[in-house]
């Protein structure tokens, strides 16, 4: 239950500045309750600055009269959660950085300037009215456009544009034949968590089925699916080409079977085209990716989509440890001794350390994978 709007509000400015500082509510009529991990605009100095609220107190250590409200709420909702409040906190600490810093260098880019509201919508796609009206017959000659047409008319309310590429592949030709011949448009979808099903597949059973493991990498499995439910890391030690990717995948779709999202982080973006390919073509989805590379507004919707628990499994560079994932269920540090995986401007640290950090945390196992561990 969340404190009384009286309470002291304890928040982390952006930028390199140490410590909390200590705020009133917001004088506003909004009664909505605060929640930690929500950013607010705050009063600083002769400006404003956007910051998070991390905790509340009873009382502070400034005078009444110094103490000013919050200017505004910027988010509907909390952006991090406890979990992820709790890891980035420990972060700052544990690397003597400021928190600031630290939590913001964890967000999106748009969502690190005051002038940026949450998007609690994803773009998508939907039937138009002459879609739906459509005789799907008419399409016979066009089969990859009947499959979009039949996706979407399964949900006409409106399909997710990565939910749509998990399920149908690459479809840019027959998605801009069909929005030229006016049968689809554009329309946002809203984000929510996905429901656990009631039936699980047998976690046995890969999607689809891989090549047979050799008795190595099935010890390697077994070690690791002994551990489901409690923190146990796991150096998976092989040079390169000895299967190591296929240990991740069978364990991965273990853990989706589970109802658990999981977590691969890769030291270089050259590296994630063709794991993602592996992963996309064994793996059910939606996947998320994120590294410097893409568009923000990508990398932000990514960020949503996994954040929301819509993305089953998230594969990105360093920055992607700091994902919110409300049901990480597994972590992967592929070539775990590689330098790049720490952080050497701003917020220093290394994902690899906090990848450990984090499934200890969550309860859950970390692979180390490296032909050179550390």
């Amino acid at each position: 239950m969340p404190p009384p709007r009286a309470a002291i509000l304890r928040v982390a400015v952006a930028g390199p500045l140490p410590g909390l500082f200590d705020y009133l509510p917001p004088t506003d009529a909004d009664t909505r309750p605060l929640v930690p991990g929500t950013r607010l605009l705050v009063p600083f100095g002769r400006g404003q600055r956007v910051g998070m609220l991390v905790e509340f107190a009873e009382s502070s250590e400034q005078e009444p009269d110094r103490l000013k409200p919050v200017a505004a709420v910027l988010d509907a909702r909390a952006l991090l959660g406890p979990a992820d409040l709790a890891l980035i906190r420990w972060a700052a600490e544990y690397y003597r950085s400021p928190l600031g810093e630290a939590l913001f260098g964890a967000l999106p880019v748009r969502l690190r300037r005051a002038d940026a509201r949450l998007d609690l919508d994803l773009p998508g796609l939907r039937p138009s009215a002459a879609g739906l009206a459509l005789d799907l017959a008419a399409l016979g000659r066009a089969p990859a456009q009947r499959r979009v047409m039949e996706c979407l008319r399964a949900a006409p309310q409106g399909l997710g544009t990565l939910a749509l590429k998990d399920r149908l592949g690459s479809c840019a030709g027959p998605l801009k034949a069909l929005r030229d011949l006016g049968l689809i448009e554009a329309c946002r979808v809203a984000a929510g968590p996905v429901p656990v099903p009631a039936a699980l597949p047998d976690p046995a059973t890969p999607y689809p089925a891989g090549p047979d493991l050799n008795p190595e990498q099935r010890r390697a499995v077994a070690a690791v699916s002994a551990a489901w439910g409690g923190f146990a890391p796991c150096v998976l030690d092989g040079v390169t080409g000895s299967g190591k990717t296929e240990v991740y995948i069978r364990l991965i779709a273990e853990a989706i079977a589970a109802g658990r999202q999981a977590l691969v982080l890769v030291p270089e973006i050259g590296l994630t085209p063709q794991l993602r390919d592996r992963l996309e073509q064994r793996l059910p989805g939606p996947h998320a990716v994120l590294h410097s590379a893409l568009p923000e507004a990508e990398r932000e919707r990514a960020w949503h989509s996994a954040a929301a628990g819509h993305a089953t499994l998230v594969l990105g560079t360093r920055s992607a440890c700091f994902v919110p994932l409300p049901r990480l269920g597994l972590i992967v540090v592929d070539e775990e001794h590689d330098a790049s995986l720490k952080q050497q401007e701003g917020f220093r640290y290394s994902a690899r350390d906090l990848a450990v950090r984090r499934a200890q945390q969550a309860a859950c196992p970390v692979i180390l994978g490296s032909a050179t561990p550390s």
